[in-house]
């Protein structure tokens, strides 16, 4: 989809339309562009960015908050149209996925022919723009949609891909980001032509394994299938603050909001997390992570949270403020827990936490608290 977010939100407020509209983040917060329309685009505004960063190239954007639930909402409309058709969907964020058309089309004028009926339901039914690659693979396809935008349709026929690759830059290979970049460049390679060119035995030498992949990619190989469903590798929740924090106390609280969060979405996913880790983005934008193993994995409140709080008690901040928190579970495991003949209480444990999540989703967060929460100063 085309500057999802913004044009969400253009569609829904006339007065928008042609105006530079950057949601995510305010002129006077911490927080980061979700994305930008292209009028803000055309400033140097873009996703990522600092919001304080976009307001300055920016000042007369239209600065707006992340409204998740109808995103959500309107991804599910887009999902439901690509749903009619193509049998295999492989959805890899709220706003892009790729199709498997093999057995759905004839060839790629077909394809063709079909992308361009995709693009007319969308913009009829949801008055919004989409963009579409089509090649043989998921890189090369990706790499497509987004040649043209907005509302583009690039074809890539077999045997093209090296000739549309070649005078890219490196920085457009998966995996490739600035630094990366950087390196390359200063290797003396400037395209992914030149990678495709070079021998894989020096790439090999020169950036070790990676350099094999990499080398596959610039000369447009990728076998990965389009996939349905994949299991997730890890769960996490993080906030970014108007002020940093200073007070311990006050860090605490926010972990155990996080890992509250990080349960919630493990149970929704029916997974466990074998380790856990905390995220810490200083004032002067360092970034620390401590993580450590359960003994045996995890998906309640109290299990993360203590793991959670000890890893921030552990990390060295120097007397700087903290501008971000996260909480992460991973190495996740699905299916029944081991009962263990030691602790017949953990089944107790887990129907209370199932309670206690069930009446803060109905009644808010504040309606019932752990004593040990309101001692520490934890909501």
């Amino acid at each position: 989809m085309d500057a999802f977010f913004a044009a969400v939100e253009q569609r829904d407020r006339p007065e928008l339309r042609g105006k530079p509209v950057i949601v995510g983040g305010t002129p006077r917060s911490r927080g980061v562009v979700s994305t930008a329309s292209y009028e803000a685009r055309r400033f140097g505004v873009h996703s990522a960015m600092p919001a304080a960063t976009a307001v300055r190239r920016c000042p007369q954007g239209v600065f707006l908050p992340v409204d998740g639930a109808k995103y959500h909402a309107v991804s599910e409309q887009v999902m439901a149209i690509l749903a009619r058709h193509a049998r295999v969907i492989e959805q890899v964020s709220i706003d892009e996925a790729f199709l498997d058309l093999t057995g759905v089309v004839p060839d790629f004028a077909a394809a063709g022919e079909l992308a361009r009926q995709i693009k007319r339901e969308i913009r009829r039914e949801l008055r919004l723009t989409a963009s579409v690659g089509i090649a043989g693979n998921k890189y090369v396809a990706k790499l497509a949609s987004d040649l043209r935008k907005p509302d583009g349709l690039v074809v890539i026929r077999p045997g093209e891909a090296g000739g549309f690759l070649a005078p890219l830059p490196v920085g457009r290979l998966w995996g490739v980001g600035p630094k990366t970049e950087k390196r390359l460049q200063a290797l003396g390679l400037r395209t992914i032509g030149d990678i495709a060119r070079t021998p894989v035995a020096r790439l090999s030498a020169l950036l070790g394994a990676w350099g094999d992949a990499l080398h596959e990619l610039a000369r447009g190989i990728d076998d990965r299938p389009v996939e349905t469903y994949r299991e997730p590798k890890s769960v996490s929740s993080e906030t970014t603050f108007a002020e940093d924090l200073y007070e311990v106390t006050e860090m605490r609280r926010v972990v155990g909001d996080l890992s509250r969060e990080v349960a919630r979405r493990l149970r929704d996913a029916g997974a466990r997390a074998r380790t856990i880790a905390v995220k810490l983005r200083l004032a002067d934008f360092r970034t620390i992570t401590r993580q450590s193993s359960l003994a045996e994995a995890a998906d309640r409140v109290e299990a993360i949270r203590r793991v959670a709080c000890r890893l921030l008690d552990e990390v060295d901040r120097g007397g700087q403020g903290v501008r971000l928190l996260g909480v992460r579970g991973s190495g996740l495991e699905s299916g029944p827990p081991q009962l263990s003949l030691f602790d017949p209480q953990r089944e107790k444990r887990a129907q209370l936490e199932q309670s206690l999540a069930y009446l803060k989703g109905r009644f808010g967060d504040g309606v019932v608290r752990w004593a040990r929460e309101i001692e520490e100063g934890i909501r």
